[in-house]
């Protein structure tokens, strides 16, 4: 069985968090909207009566549809070694890509803080506002409470000890993310916190996901996505 993702073709976005998971799986999967016609067939996957998606990205796997990305990745966790087997230890996986969605969401609103539908330039005096605490208190917040998970009570490889999860494959992208838009910041955040470089780097060098960075299925960073470059709020 192939997987359907269902996302928006020319940028990483919140479609890439899932990707990444099934890259490391190795799973069989279509890109729906990167093929001929295929954001036509997105559309229409959103007015299905049963179970519509709120929005991209969402997957089918034979008859089900998931939506909302922790969901999805709750779903492949469990279903490609993922994710630890117990309750616990699942909900904890669940509990870190809770987590990173917050993270995500701020990482968005530091350039579009007054709306998504309004250009960068019609709320720059918001965002200027808004990406300066974004930078002094949000990401040393985050990510220094995952350097901690990778730390305490002892150093360890991924967030949940020596095997790794979809949580670190997000944890690896937030990474590689925040570098494009906030590489002042991440300098400096790396070098209080080198598990986090150590972390990306680790990811990076596994066999699957080292050949999909190398492949043009992997989007380059751009500036329509979540992760978006304006020096100016990079201070």
């Amino acid at each position: 069985m192939a997987y359907e993702l269902f996302y928006w073709p020319e940028i990483q976005g919140r479609g890439e968090f899932v990707r990444l998971a099934l890259e490391e799986a190795g799973a069989d999967y279509v890109d729906v909207a990167r093929r001929k016609g295929g954001t036509d067939l997105l559309m229409a996957a959103l007015e299905v009566e049963e179970y519509p998606a709120f929005a991209p990205p969402f997957l089918k796997a034979g008859e089900l549809t998931v939506g909302q990305v922790a969901n999805i990745l709750l779903y492949l966790g469990e279903q490609h070694g993922l994710a630890p087997r117990t309750d616990p230890g699942r909900l904890w996986v669940h509990q870190l890509q809770l987590t990173i969605a917050d993270l995500v969401t701020e990482i968005h609103d530091s350039h579009h803080p007054i709306a998504s539908s309004l250009y960068y330039e019609d709320q720059k005096p918001e965002a200027l506002r808004r990406a300066a605490d974004f930078v002094e208190t949000r990401i040393p917040k985050f990510l220094g409470y995952f350097a901690r998970l990778l730390t305490n009570p002892e150093p360890r490889p991924y967030l949940t000890g020596e095997r790794l999860t979809y949580a670190d494959l997000s944890l690896f992208q937030v990474i590689e993310g925040l570098r494009y838009a906030y590489p002042n910041t991440m300098k400096q955040i790396e070098t209080e916190y080198p598990v986090l470089g150590q972390l990306r780097d680790r990811v990076a060098a596994r066999p699957n996901i080292a050949a999909y960075l190398a492949s043009e299925r992997r989007i380059p960073f751009n500036q329509n996505g979540i992760f978006r470059h304006y020096p100016e709020l990079d201070q």
